[in-house]
């Protein structure tokens, strides 16, 4: 079994039957994840157990609070959860993200409850432009698509997120599932980082509805097209129109919603 499940004894109720019984079922396990940064508790991740090195190489990443797995010098696990990182002289303190209080709680519904204003946050920071290379639709479709095979913890559950990184040939990079769809991206970026993947030349797919600290994160590290079965929501557009990500969403069956930057999509 999985270290991000459990087994539970459920009452399932068929009311047409007027019908209970005892039955197994599987559930998503969550668990509380505490990153220091030197010796300062810098925050808590309410996440999936697994992968937890990724997740905290993605999440560094994706916060803009490293440029690369090289400034990452040391990361320990120790009992609790509690991960220790020391970063590389130089390096904490060219971005935003340094100047959040610190013992910050991300929850796996809805990310980081101290978040400011990400219009305020956008016109702190300077990021590279992204590549504008183009891709064949059915790509990107196949690629959502494929999601719902390889997320196994999801067939098992129903209560996890997935994300994915895809190369430009529609090949599989790296997938990552969570009970939250930051910790999810956050995963797959570090998990691809630590793989010397081409971040650059690779898109996100994902099972979540897209916000504007998701497109964030993929922009710092230079992924330039998102796509999801689910939604894009207001954030998400407001900062991949700053940033230049292209946005789809609604990515079912032959049809898909591309909200921004549609140049990329190679019609």
């Amino acid at each position: 079994m999985s270290t991000d499940t459990r087994n539970v004894t459920i009452s399932k109720i068929d009311m047409a039957a007027s019908r209970v019984r005892k039955t197994e079922d599987v559930v998503a396990r969550e668990v509380s994840m505490h990153l220091f940064i030197g010796s300062i508790h810098f925050v808590s991740i309410l996440c999936s157990p697994s992968n937890l090195k990724d997740l905290v190489t993605g999440h560094l990443l994706g916060e803009g609070l490293v440029n690369s797995v090289e400034d990452i010098l040391e990361m320990r696990f120790e009992e609790g959860n509690r991960c220790f990182v020391t970063l590389s002289h130089g390096d904490s303190g060219n971005h935003v993200t340094v100047s959040k209080p610190f013992s910050r709680l991300i929850v796996s519904s809805c990310g980081n409850v101290s978040h400011g204003s990400l219009s305020e946050l956008l016109n702190q920071i300077q990021l590279h432009p992204l590549p504008k290379w183009r891709i064949d639709p059915h790509t990107i479709s196949h690629a959502v698509r494929s999601l719902n095979v390889e997320a196994k913890v999801f067939r098992a559950t129903g209560g996890v997120h997935v994300a994915a990184l895809f190369r430009q040939d529609g090949t599989l990079g790296v997938l990552a599932e969570d009970v939250g769809r930051h910790n999810a991206v956050d995963k797959v970026i570090g998990s691809a980082a630590q793989g010397r993947e081409d971040l650059k030349g690779c898109f996100l797919a994902l099972s979540g509805r897209i916000t504007g600290d998701i497109v964030l994160k993929t922009a710092r590290v230079g992924i330039p097209i998102l796509a999801s079965l689910s939604a894009a929501v207001d954030s998400g557009l407001e900062v991949a129109e700053k940033v230049g990500s292209t946005l789809i969403g609604f990515v079912r069956g032959k049809r898909m919603n591309v909200y921004t930057s549609p140049d990329r999509i190679d019609i």
